[in-house]
C-alpha cells in the first residue's frame, strides 16, 4: 500500500480564497438579486436551477429547499424541478415529502430511470427496502445495465442481509469498471458481512489506493483487522482515520478496544477518554472506560464511569453489572447486590449476572437465596461445570447431601479434571459414610491438586486415623 503525505492533506481541497469559488458565489448572488427584481435578462428557471444546485452541493439544504420551491412554482411541469426538490427533501430526512415530489415527477415523465433510482434511494433511507428494490428494478428495466441502479440495489440487498445477491452485483460492477472506488468499498463491506475477512481487507486496500483520504475505509479496515485478531495492525488503521479526521469518536473507541484486548490498558483508557471528549454521551465508551479502570483495580474511577453510563442510559444493564462487580471487589456486598438486582430487572437471561448475584448472596450469608441464583445459572448455562460445583458445595453446606452429590457428579461429568468438584464430592461421601468412594474421589483430587491434602486435613481433622484413609495420606 502507498504511503500518503497527510501534512499536505489540505492541498487537495478547494481553499476558501479560490477565485473560481468566489466567481461562482458572486454569480449566485447576482442571480438572487435578478430574481428579486424580476429581471428578464435571464430566465427564472435557469437562475433557480443554478442556485438550487449550488446550495445542494454545499449541503445547505434549507436554502436549497427555499429556491427549489420557487423552481417548481416557476416550472410546475418540469420533472427535473420536482426531482430536484425530492432529492433535497431526502437529504433533510423528510422522506414522505420527497416521495410525493418523485411521484409528481414520474407523472410528468414515467420513463425516466433516474427518477426511479432516486425514489428507490429515499425508500431505502426510510427502511422500505422491498419497495426500494422494486424501484431499482424498474430503473434497470428502463435502462438495462444502469450501473447506478445496480449499485444502489446491491446496497439495499446488503441491508436486508441478502449478501449473496449483493455480492453478485458488486462483482459484476467491479468487472465492468475496476477503478470504481465505491464498488471496492461496498465489496469490502459485503465480504465482511459474509465473514470473508481476507477478501474484505483486500477490497478496502483497493479502495484506499483509489481514495486514500476516506476515513470510513480506514476505519472499516481497522474493524476487519480486529476481527482477524490483528489488533496492532487495526490500531494502525484507526490511526490513519484519526490522522485524517481527529474528531472521530468511534475510531478512538475501537482503537481503545484493540489496546484493551492487547492488555495495554493505560493506552486504552486514553483512547476512551478521547472518544468521550468528542462524544460525551457515548455509553459504550463510558462503560469500556469503566471496564479498563476495573481491570487495573482502580475501582473508584471505574464506579464513576459506570455511573456516568447509567445516567445517560438507565437501561444499560451491563454498567449496573460492572459497577456491582466493583462494589463486590471492594467487599461492599450490599451495594453490589443492589446493582446486580437492578441489572437483572432489565435482563434476566444473563447467566454471568446470576452467577455474580449468587456469589455475593453467599458472601452476605443469604445461602438459600444464593442457591436459587446458582440454580438460575445452571438453567441458563447447563454446561457450566463451575456453577454446578458452587451449587453442589452450597447444598452440602446447608446439609442437602444427596442433592449436593448429584450436582457435584454433574460438574465432574462436564469436567473430570476439575479438582475442586472431586474434592467436594469426597467431603459429601465422607459425611455420608461412603468411605471407599470418598477415598477414590480424594485420590483423583489430590493427584490434580496436591494442596487439597492440607485443606482436607484442616477441615476433617483426625481423618488420617480412619483405616480407609491411612494409605491415602501415607502417599
Amino acid at each position: 500500500m502507498s504511503n500518503f503525505d497527510f501534512e499536505n492533506f489540505d492541498d487537495d481541497f478547494e481553499s476558501n480564497s479560490s477565485p473560481r469559488k468566489n466567481r461562482r458565489e458572486d454569480e449566485i448572488e447576482r442571480y438572487k438579486e435578478l430574481l428579486k427584481k424580476g429581471s428578464s435578462s435571464i430566465t427564472n428557471v435557469e437562475a433557480l436551477e443554478e442556485i438550487v444546485n449550488y446550495y445542494f452541493e454545499k449541503e445547505k439544504f434549507e436554502e436549497a429547499l427555499h429556491f427549489a420551491n420557487q423552481f417548481v412554482k416557476f416550472a410546475p411541469y418540469s420533472a427535473d424541478a420536482w426531482m430536484c426538490k425530492g432529492m433535497i427533501l431526502n437529504n433533510m430526512n423528510q422522506y414522505d415529502e420527497a416521495l410525493q415530489c418523485y411521484d409528481q415527477a414520474l407523472a410528468l415523465n414515467p420513463m425516466d430511470g433516474d427518477l426511479y433510482i432516486n425514489r428507490g434511494i429515499t425508500l431505502d433511507n426510510a427502511n422500505r427496502n422491498e419497495e426500494a428494490l422494486e424501484n431499482f428494478n424498474k430503473a434497470i428495466e428502463l435502462q438495462p445495465g444502469n450501473h447506478e441502479a445496480l449499485f444502489n440495489k446491491a446496497i439495499t440487498l446488503e441491508k436486508i442481509e441478502r449478501h449473496d445477491e449483493a455480492f453478485e452485483i458488486l462483482v459484476f460492477l467491479n468487472k465492468e469498471d475496476s477503478s470504481n472506488k465505491d464498488v471496492w468499498f461496498e465489496l469490502g463491506f459485503c465480504y465482511d458481512l459474509m465473514d470473508k475477512l481476507e477478501n474484505s481487507l483486500k477490497a478496502y486496500d483497493m479502495h484506499i489506493n483509489l481514495d486514500p483520504y476516506n476515513i470510513n475505509a480506514w476505519y472499516n479496515r481497522g474493524i476487519v483487522l480486529a476481527r482477524m485478531g490483528e489488533f496492532e495492525k487495526s490500531i494502525d488503521s484507526y490511526d490513519m482515520a484519526i490522522a485524517i479526521k481527529e474528531e472521530f469518536p468511534t475510531a478512538w473507541y475501537n482503537k481503545g478496544n484493540s489496546y484493551a484486548t492487547l492488555g495495554q490498558l493505560e493506552k486504552a483508557i486514553e483512547c476512551y477518554k478521547q472518544a468521550l471528549q468528542y462524544d460525551p454521551k457515548d455509553v459504550p465508551a463510558w462503560h469500556n472506560l469503566g471496564n479498563a479502570y476495573e481491570e487495573i483495580n482502580n475501582y473508584t474511577e471505574a464506579i464513576v464511569c459506570f455511573t456516568k453510563a447509567i445516567k445517560i442510559d438507565s437501561a444499560h444493564y451491563e454498567s449496573y453489572f460492572g459497577r456491582g462487580s466493583c462494589y463486590d471487589a471492594m467487599e461492599n456486598y450490599k451495594k453490589a447486590l443492589q446493582d446486580y438486582n437492578r441489572a437483572l430487572e432489565i435482563c434476566r437471561e444473563y447467566p454471568e449476572l446470576w452467577y455474580a448475584k449468587a456469589d455475593v448472596e453467599y458472601n452476605l450469608g443469604k445461602y438459600k437465596e444464593s442457591l436459587l441464583s446458582y440454580k438460575m445459572v445452571i438453567q441458563l448455562a447447563p454446561t457450566n461445570y463451575e456453577a454446578w460445583y458452587d451449587f453442589g458445595d452450597t447444598l452440602f453446606e446447608l446439609g442437602y447431601n444427596k442433592e449436593a452429590l448429584k450436582a457435584l457428579n454433574k460438574s465432574i461429568e462436564l469436567n473430570s479434571t476439575y479438582a475442586d468438584s472431586l474434592y467436594s464430592r469426597a467431603k459429601v461421601l465422607f459425611v455420608m459414610k461412603k468411605m471407599a468412594d470418598a477415598v477414590e474421589s480424594l485420590k483423583t483430587a489430590f493427584a490434580l491438586n496436591n494442596d487439597l491434602r492440607k485443606q482436607f486435613d484442616e477441615e476433617f481433622f483426625g481423618a488420617k486415623s480412619i483405616k480407609e484413609f491411612e494409605s491415602l495420606f501415607q502417599q
